[in-house]
């Protein structure tokens, strides 16, 4: 039946899976077995969906999500913790969800209500569970904040649930029982795909109107690869990026690496016919369309019912570059405009040792520590010298300029950072020598790119708490690639009060339970 559900998005009508919840509700988190791609596992899943229900409401809302932990399937996590990723979280740290930094896990059993504001953004977001690679397993959904005044809104005649899109990867066996190199066996567009010589799975289709103008929000919920997205036949007008505004930028193709999202207004102006959706994942992932995999289908209303018989194109002459973006409204990057402009600079150098198998951040490898970060402010550690884990904590002043260069180091490997509580100007991204103090995209999530690239973020602390930074390929965090930054750690108790008596709880529940209460039996 769900795959009935989903299998068809009808656009301008909200009756299809991605019927949205919010911003006051109560998201259901369990355990379900489940076949997108043709094969049945067992999976966790928010609100019994995969993705889960979309999250919207207005800039300005207050949102208030009960999570309630259903979980009992111990061959995956059975705690929990949710994030809200993008959402600044401004005085409530508390809230932000990433489990041992600003809160424990959430037990088998429990609810947790997640109450924060959103004065002052909107834009495209998701959410994810924050605990060890439990998203890789299910738990991951669009999150979308509307704003009625739209500075790009007569760009546009269609915007709401079904005009979302989302990219994620899909494995086969549950994520604390994945080898050394876990590696897809699919690709699921809107929750839905198939993998190298399994069934003909039924694929996502969105349809259109000849006529009308789309905007599409693109969401990657990827725990790994990133995808070279496009549709045949059809330019992508981007006009938002990671929650902020864009100058438009049409493109023929992009490249969305994990967690980040593009707004592109489609133009259904082709003849009527289907069209391949294209989502061609990075290596080790199984790539090419064979079969219909990686692949989505754009319908105009009055085509058969039928695969598309369009071809990909031999090249993309005009694929996105990141340093072709540029806010709508001009706003320089913090600080002076020259390398040495910042109040305070950090380096963070990435390595990987290949005996642990574990990444590092200027020679440490983070590890979670067993009372959050928070807590440990909360509790009197005044001075960040005193934060655990020892050596991926950096403190930040209050009110000053930060930059943080990521060199790509000798991985090879291209990483993107997310840093949560802020967004970022990119002021040298990958793939190019040029630093741009004048305009650069402001984002969340930022590719480090390959060997020879340094690319550069530069940001504000004007939001006091522990914030994390890291790798948003989810295996990798897993695997040590990340840091805290602390910011203002003597006003974090004042700017982030009061902190709910269930927050206080969650650690002495979390503390009292048994192996099999926490799952994850391997």
């Amino acid at each position: 039946m769900y795959l009935l559900q989903v299998a068809t998005i009808f656009l301008g009508l909200s009756m299809g899976a991605f019927a949205s919840i919010g911003p006051v509700a109560t998201l259901n988190i369990a355990n379900n077995n489940i076949s997108l791609d043709g094969f049945t596992r067992s999976t966790v899943l928010a609100g019994g969906t995969f993705p889960g229900p979309v999250i919207s409401g207005n800039k300005g809302s207050n949102f208030r999500i009960n999570v309630v932990n259903q979980l009992s399937d111990i061959t995956m996590h059975k705690t929990t913790s949710i994030h809200w990723h993008g959402i600044y979280q401004k005085g409530t740290n508390w809230a932000d969800g990433p489990s041992f930094v600003t809160q424990c896990p959430v037990a088998s059993g429990n609810p947790f209500l997640y109450n924060f504001n959103v004065p002052d953004q909107a834009g495209t977001y998701w959410y994810h569970s924050h605990l060890k690679t439990q998203y890789c397993d299910g738990l991951r959904g669009a999150f979308v904040v509307y704003d009625p005044n739209d500075p790009h809104k007569s760009l546009y005649d269609v915007d709401n649930d079904d005009t979302i899109i989302t990219l994620a990867d899909w494995y086969h066996v549950v994520s604390p029982q994945e080898g050394p190199i876990p590696t897809p066996d699919s690709v699921l567009i809107n929750g839905l795909g198939r993998y190298v010589s399994g069934p003909q799975s039924p694929l996502a289709v969105v349809n259109v109107q000849q006529g009308k103008k789309y905007r599409f929000r693109l969401v990657s919920i990827s725990c790994d690869p990133n995808f070279t997205f496009s549709i045949d036949g059809h330019d992508l007008t981007i006009i938002e990026v990671d929650g902020i505004n864009v100058q438009p930028l049409v493109v023929d193709s992009l490249q969305i690496f994990a967690a980040q999202r593009y707004s592109f207004v489609l133009n259904a102006n082709q003849d009527v016919d289907n069209y391949w959706i294209r989502a061609n994942p990075s290596a080790p992932t199984p790539q090419g369309f064979l079969g219909g995999i990686n692949s989505a289908i754009l319908r105009y209303a009055g085509a058969e019912d039928d695969d598309p018989s369009t071809t990909l194109p031999d090249l993309f002459p005009n694929t996105l570059k990141e340093t072709d973006l540029h806010p709508l409204t001009n706003e320089p990057a913090s600080g002076e405009p020259n390398i040495n402009g910042a109040d305070v600079s950090y380096n963070l150098a990435i390595a990987f040792n290949p005996v642990t198998f574990k990444f590092s951040v200027n020679g440490v490898s983070y590890l979670p520590p067993t009372v959050p970060v928070l807590l440990q402010i909360l509790s009197g550690a005044s001075n960040p010298s005193d934060l655990l884990p020892a050596g991926s904590i950096y403190p930040l002043p209050k009110n000053k300029v930060i930059q943080i260069s990521i060199p790509s180091g000798i991985t090879n490997s291209i990483h993107p950072f997310h840093l949560h509580g802020h967004h970022f100007h990119v002021i040298r991204s990958a793939g190019s020598l040029a630093y741009n103090y004048e305009n650069p995209v402001m984002r969340d999530v930022v590719s480090t790119g390959i060997i020879g690239d340094n690319v550069t973020i530069r940001f504000r602390t004007d939001n006091s708490g522990p914030w994390f930074l890291h790798c948003h390929i989810d295996w990798h965090l897993d695997m040590g690639l990340a840091v805290v930054m602390a910011e203002d750690v003597p006003g974090t108790a004042a700017a982030n009060s009061p902190v709910p008596a269930a927050w206080n709880d969650l650690c002495p529940i979390y503390n009292s339970l048994s192996a099999n209460d926490k799952g994850a039996i391997v």
